[in-house]
């Protein structure tokens, strides 16, 4: 189990920006995908983004050219800076880390506590 520490939650106001970052405990070896999914009251968690140990990025549409995710490897951590917030955006956002079952590693599937990011109108 490899845990994941987030930080940089808050309350902002539309239109302005917040930056999240989630740290794994420990390098992690082999190839990874670490991400940001969300929950707000009463509906399903989604997929914000997720950034591969390469570099490719996946995004949920309605985040497209507002949010960006990056990782920094040697450190296992991700980042996501989240620009021109909307109330719609309020949600509890937690991090994610996926590493499958390789020769030499085993499988992960861990979560953050998850961060509150609430935006008022």
């Amino acid at each position: 189990q490899i845990p994941l520490v987030e930080s940089g939650g808050g309350l902002v106001h539309y239109g302005e920006s917040l930056r999240l970052s989630c740290a794994a405990s420990g390098r992690i070896f082999g190839d990874t995908i670490m991400g940001w999914y969300r929950q707000a009251p009463g509906k399903q968690r989604e997929m914000v983004a997720t950034i591969s140990t390469d570099g490719t990025t996946n995004y949920v549409e309605s985040v497209k050219g507002r949010f960006t995710i990056s990782r920094d490897n040697s450190k296992s951590t991700v980042f996501l800076q989240m620009d021109s917030l909307k109330p719609e955006d309020t949600a509890m956002y937690l991090c994610h880390l996926e590493r499958p079952r390789g020769l030499l590693v085993g499988a992960l599937n861990e979560w953050g506590q998850g961060s509150l990011v609430i935006v008022s109108s």
